[in-house]
């Protein structure tokens, strides 16, 4: 049975789940956006030699 009062207690633990999950996708878009620029710098040192 749903009950109001339940889901409205429960927003807390809603919102502190969503914010994790951004903080998660946010580390691993930086790491592979990190990731990327060294491999790239990398392979153009190589074109030039």
């Amino acid at each position: 049975m749903f009950e109001p009062m339940n889901f409205v207690r429960m927003l807390g633990y809603l919102g502190k789940g969503m914010l994790g999950i951004l903080v998660v996708m946010g580390v691993i878009i930086l790491s592979t956006m990190l990731l990327n620029k060294l491999a790239s710098g990398k392979k153009k040192e190589d074109e030039q030699e």
